[in-house]
This record gives structure tokens, C-alpha cells and sequence, in this order.
């Protein structure tokens, strides 16, 4: 029966960052006066009481790792440092004379990328300048994500002198041959280094970005990694599906399709890493995330204050985000925006007009409702459906939510959809039931990676 549903259910499907996704929207370049008076009437309503997010895309990696599907640049010139620290400045500066007054951070996030291909004296000389017009939450929570093979203490000690507190790594896969396949190489003894050295100095929340499905994973491939994560306990996991889309990243062309694992060996391997982590003692959270139970992210979703925005999963919730960088989203509640892709373009644009808005969205109010739905559902497992929502559903939306009952993947009555433990690993496809965009898509093929 469970092969059965993984047939049915390994289509195309988003990973639900956003509602609307990204492939939805407008493709015509983003109005900046008009977006610049959705963030200044976001930041007046919210920032007094919550405070803002801050996301920074450092896009620069030395190497190309061939399994990766994010904006990055590939280049061993550091000299790229200073004068992309220096657009990054002229962005937020002119996004503080939209807010008019200092803002409030609660959050900040450094993304890649590898935001550790900086020195550490340029994160300092760019964080120090965004942190000294500002406003520190008393709840803060700064995190970066870092590659092991150059991740220094002398990183670690500056970005936690500036209040950062949490560290995701990179892992991927511990075996040999996989680390090959997909130019990720770094080894067991470098990890647990990294770690020791952030835990001596009080980073209090350790995250391992772990993939099953790249190739040539096998089941003992995984249970040997899985084994070096207990040895390691990070606080918490993030356990994603690989996603192969060659179409646009050609570097996944670099194996073959045969070298990868498919649909029920894939899912099997999910399950073998799964279970390892219960045993260890980790908790199953949200959606491919696992947390030790003394983590604030695992805190958060047992309170029902986990979110989920461009950044991944949060355990604090601001309605402001902005992000800074080349190909950066910002999210103000009522609309979205992303930054031009290429870094030369986005160095041009920030110059020349202060925002280098490439597109975005400004939601409907039928968005919103859906937005908010598919919130609850992959934040919380379970949803209240909205009367206006219910009214708007296809009779194929209604059918599949009829199927997923009848399958056992959800609890389904009037008002009330709950996933069911069953259900869990098929969220992204019951939160495509309340997808509008997807119903009237053709191509979700071309625009999304599989559900498992």
C-alpha cells in the first residue's frame, strides 16, 4: 500500500516557502515606489511590536557542489568580498529610509551560498554596520550557514560576538563515495572540529542540512551516516529530499539519473534516516526537520509558534522580512519581492536605483486565506478551513481531499483537516490541494522538484 501511495504521490510539488510560490509570480519587474509604501506601512504596523527579520544572500562558493539548486557564484576571487558587502550596504540603507526611524531585529539569517567564503573581518565590518543602525530584540536569533572545510574558530568567535547563536553546517552525507559524486568533500574529524570549537564557545543550537536520494546512497550508506550524526547529537536536522531538476541546474547533469536512488529505494532511505533519529532521540517536526527536545525550533512547534517564511522554519514570527542580495526575497504580509539574480546586475541596480527589484506579488485576499491554510498545515499538522476557502475549491481539489481521507493521510471534516502520522510525509501534496496556482498549472514538471 505504501508504494502504492508513493507512485501516486511522487509529482512535481512546491516546498511551500511562500504562498503563491515563486514560478507564479509576475514575471513583469517589481514597481519599487509601490513596494516601497507596502514597507513602510508593514514596518509602522509591526516592527514597535514584533520587530523585523533580516535575511543576507552571500552567493559566493569556492567549488561547485553538483547536487545544489541555489543562486551561487563560483569563484576563488576574494578580492568579490568587499565592493558585494559594500551593494549590500546601499540596499539596507536605503530600505532604513523607507522605515524612517531605527528598526527593531528579532531575526537575521546568512545564506548562501557559502556565507563562511567571507573573511571573518568582512562579515564583522558588514554585520557591524547593519547592527549599529538598529535596534536589538531582547529574543533575538541570529544563525549562518557554514561548509565545514571553512568554517574557522576565528569565524565562529567573531559572528558570536555579534549575537549569533546558531550554526547550520552543511553535511549532506558523510560516505566517501557519495561526497565524490557530488563534489562535497570534507570528512567526519573536520565536522565534529567545527562543532566542538562553536559548542566551547556557547553556540547553543547546532544544525546538520543532512540529503538522502543523491547518488550512489545505499542503506548501509546511510546508516553509517546517520551513526556519525549520533556520535556528533547536533540540536537539530534538517532532512531534505534531493531535488533533481537538471533544467535548471545543469550541474545535477554531472551524474547520471541511473546513479540515483528511485522512488521507493529513495523514500526507503528517508525512513532508515527517520527512525535512526527517533531512536537518538530527536523529535519529527514541521516538515523533513528534526529537533532534540531542549531546541527552541522543537519549543516552538510543541507551542504552536512555529513558522515557516523564506528562511525555512523559525521559532519567532515577524511580518516584516527584508532580504538583502542577490536573489533575496522580502516579505511584507501583504506582498513579495525578489532581487535580480545575476551579481554584476545587482551591483548595478542597487547603485543606479537603490532597490534592484527583479519581480514579485502583491497577495489577493483569496491568497491570503490560502496562504494562511498552508501555514497551519506544514507549521502545525492540522488547519481550520476557512469558509471562503472551502467555497473556492475545484471539484478535483475536494476529490483529491476525499482520496487522502480514504487513503488515511488526513482527517477531513467541514471545517478541520488534520494530517495524520500516515499523511506526514506526504504534506507538500496535501498542501497542493489547496494550491489555486496549481490547479490552473500545466507545467508544475518544469517547476518543481518531486514530492519524495
Amino acid at each position: 500500500m505504501q508504494s502504492d501511495l508513493i507512485k501516486k504521490y511522487n509529482v512535481p510539488v512546491p516546498r511551500y516557502t511562500s504562498y503563491p510560490t515563486v514560478p507564479y509570480w509576475e514575471e513583469q519587474p517589481m514597481d519599487i515606489g509601490f513596494w516601497g509604501k507596502h514597507i513602510k506601512s508593514s514596518f509602522k504596523a509591526t516592527n514597535d511590536a514584533n520587530g523585523i527579520s533580516l535575511y543576507l544572500h552571500l552567493p559566493f562558493c569556492e567549488s561547485l557542489c553538483t547536487y545544489c539548486g541555489c543562486n551561487k557564484r563560483i569563484t576563488r576571487n576574494h578580492q568579490v568580498e568587499q565592493p558585494y558587502i559594500l551593494s549590500l550596504l546601499q540596499e539596507w540603507r536605503h530600505y532604513l529610509r523607507l522605515f524612517g526611524k531605527p528598526p527593531l531585529i528579532r531575526e537575521i539569517h546568512l545564506g548562501g551560498g557559502t556565507p563562511t567564503f567571507f573573511s571573518p573581518q568582512n562579515l564583522h565590518h558588514l554585520l557591524k554596520n547593519i547592527l549599529d543602525e538598529c535596534v536589538i530584540h531582547p529574543q533575538h536569533h541570529f544563525g549562518f550557514e557554514g561548509n565545514p572545510l571553512n568554517t574557522t574558530q576565528e569565524h565562529l568567535s567573531t559572528l558570536y560576538s555579534l549575537g549569533f547563536r546558531r550554526l547550520s553546517l552543511g553535511v549532506q552525507d558523510f560516505d566517501a563515495r557519495v561526497q565524490k559524486a557530488v563534489n562535497r568533500i570534507h570528512d567526519f574529524q573536520n565536522v565534529a572540529k567545527v562543532v566542538a570549537q562553536a559548542r566551547s564557545l556557547g553556540y547553543d543550537s547546532i544544525n546538520f542540512d543532512l540529503i538522502y536520494g543523491l547518488p550512489f546512497q545505499t542503506e548501509h550508506s546511510i546508516q553509517q551516516t546517520f551513526q556519525k550524526v549520533g556520535e556528533l547529537k547536533p540540536d537539530r536536522i534538517a532532512f531534505y529530499s534531493y531535488a533533481h531538476i537538471p533544467w535548471k541546474s545543469p550541474s545535477q547533469r554531472g551524474y547520471s539519473e541511473d546513479d540515483l536512488p528511485k522512488e521507493s529505494k529513495k523514500y526507503q532511505l528517508y525512513e532508515i534516516g527517520k527512525n535512526m533519529l527517533l531512536k537518538l532521540g530527536y523529535r519529527d517536526i514541521g516538515m523533513d526537520h528534526f529537533a532534540l527536545e531542549n531546541d527552541g525550533i522543537y519549543k516552538a512547534f510543541q507551542n504552536g509558534t512555529l513558522h515557516r517564511n523564506f528562511m525555512g522554519y523559525t521559532e519567532s514570527y515577524t511580518d516584516l522580512l527584508i532580504g538583502l542580495g542577490v536573489s533575496a526575497i522580502s516579505d511584507c504580509g501583504s506582498a513579495y519581492a525578489q532581487n535580480v539574480k545575476d551579481v554584476a546586475l545587482y551591483q548595478q541596480q542597487v547603485e543606479s536605483q537603490g532597490l534592484p527589484l527583479l519581480r514579485g506579488h502583491f497577495l489577493s485576499e483569496q491568497d491570503r486565506v490560502i496562504r494562511d491554510t498552508i501555514l497551519e498545515l506544514i507549521c502545525r499538522g492540522r488547519s481550520g478551513l476557512h469558509a471562503d476557502l472551502l467555497q473556492t475549491l475545484t471539484t478535483g481539489q475536494l476529490q483529491g481531499l476525499d482520496d487522502m481521507q480514504a487513503e488515511g493521510l488526513i482527517e477531513y471534516a467541514a471545517d478541520q483537516l488534520t494530517i495524520t502520522s500516515k499523511g506526514k510525509p506526504f504534506v507538500r501534496n496535501i498542501c497542493s490541494q489547496f494550491d489555486a496556482y496549481m490547479t490552473r498549472s500545466t507545467n508544475a514538471e518544469s517547476k518543481f522538484s518531486k514530492a519524495i
